[in-house]
């Protein structure tokens, strides 16, 4: 199947475990229904509103049908331009939406059957009539939900579909594209994309859509990051030598000698040792693709006041931009946010992976280890104290 009902039992329309199992990162599916009801938290003005910051990631995409020519243009954009917008072929892209808008977060609640640090951003696009970004392949899983509005999706679902890319256009659209499959997606749809697979989509009449992307960093990515964390911590007294050598047949041959030599200097590096690489991994994959920097928020309360605060309704509220995650180490963890690792048990690792907010009972349930890295992270700016007026 390709296309589903969901029910109020099983939203995938069938049980996550049936979905991971069939369908993630194999084949598209449709799922009608999959938010029954379905209003949107936020409104084309919100959107376009946000579009003007200074901090937030946008763009306008607009088709000029007669001649077939596209334009991108990144913000952040005046206020002014939005009302003399044209009423048809044109749409507005604006990344990271969830670390913006709490009520757009709360959607990410209903994909915990997949790894919260998987999960990227909530891009959200509002399109003019006809609006579009041109046929195109993502290469990271994506659900597209249709939160007000009608679009008109086409995809190739096909075996090898032709992956070149224009070379007249800014963006990188297909050259060709052989829709197998198409729908109208209403308020509460939602299709599920692999990578990899060809998709156009067309407003209908003026819509909103949400795309929820997945962290997907490339293989090159991965090794360059990592090979940089290994050389910043590698001891400069380990080098190649060779105190077996014997005079060479040939001076100028590097031999099978030398190329053992050469990996047993690599092999220093430990490239293969599973907490370093899982600590590094934890670092890693709570930075990449960023929606944005925290820094320290000045806060000038000691710790006592603090924690005085909490016990009196006070609550820490964990900035948006901070992305949290951990990892078993032996019989503890190490708990990592936005880059910074703690070494913790493992119940205050998770403890604290999963706190939005933290108030005096939560607090107060860590262990003194965990208090401390709350501490820490409300010191660096990953939590804010909301006293209890303020909440």
């Amino acid at each position: 199947m390709i296309e589903i009902d969901a029910t109020s039992k099983q939203p995938l329309g069938m049980s996550a475990k049936a979905f991971l199992r069939d369908y993630w990162q194999k084949k598209p599916l449709l799922i009608r229904n999959a938010f029954p009801g379905f209003g949107s938290p936020i409104q084309p003005e919100d959107l376009a509103g946000l579009a003007c910051e200074e901090m937030a990631l946008s763009r306008i995409v607009s088709h000029d049908r007669q001649r077939d020519a596209w334009t991108l243009r990144s913000g952040p954009f005046a206020e002014e331009e939005f009302p003399g917008m044209p009423d048809h072929d044109w749409t507005l892209l604006v990344q990271d939406v969830d670390k913006w808008d709490v009520d757009v977060r709360e959607i990410l609640r209903h994909f915990d059957f997949l790894p919260r640090w998987r999960i990227d951003d909530v891009m959200v696009s509002f399109a003019a009539t006809g609006g579009s970004v041109g046929a195109h392949v993502d290469q990271y899983d994506v659900f597209l939900l249709q939160a007000q509005g009608q679009r008109h999706w086409q995809i190739d679902a096909g075996s090898n579909p032709p992956l070149e890319f224009r070379d007249d256009v800014e963006l990188k659209l297909l050259r060709e594209f052989t829709p197998t499959h198409d729908w109208v997606l209403q308020p509460g749809d939602m299709l599920y994309l692999p990578p990899g697979v060809p998709h156009h989509g067309v407003a209908v009449d003026p819509c909103l859509t949400f795309s929820i992307g997945m962290r997907a960093p490339s293989s090159a990515e991965l090794v360059g990051d990592y090979l940089d964390n290994l050389i910043a911590d590698a001891d400069e007294s380990m080098r190649y030598h060779d105190p077996d050598l014997v005079p060479p047949k040939d001076p100028n041959e590097i031999d099978a000698a030398a190329m053992v030599r050469a990996v047993e200097a690599l092999n220093t590096l430990r490239l293969n040792d599973p907490d370093k690489l899982g600590d590094w991994f934890g670092r890693f994959i709570t930075t990449y693709r960023a929606g944005g920097e925290v820094v320290a928020g000045g806060d000038a309360r000691s710790r006592i006041e603090v924690e005085w605060d909490l016990e009196h309704g006070a609550v820490l509220q964990r900035h948006p931009f901070s992305r949290l995650a951990w990892r078993k180490s032996g019989r503890a963890a190490m708990l990592f946010c936005s880059g910074l690792e703690f070494a913790l048990p493992v119940k205050d690792a998770q403890r604290l992976a999963a706190a939005e907010t933290l108030d005096g009972e939560a607090y107060a349930g860590l262990s003194e280890a965990g208090r401390d890295v709350a501490m820490d992270l409300h010191a660096q700016g990953h939590y804010q104290l909301l006293l209890d007026e303020e909440g």
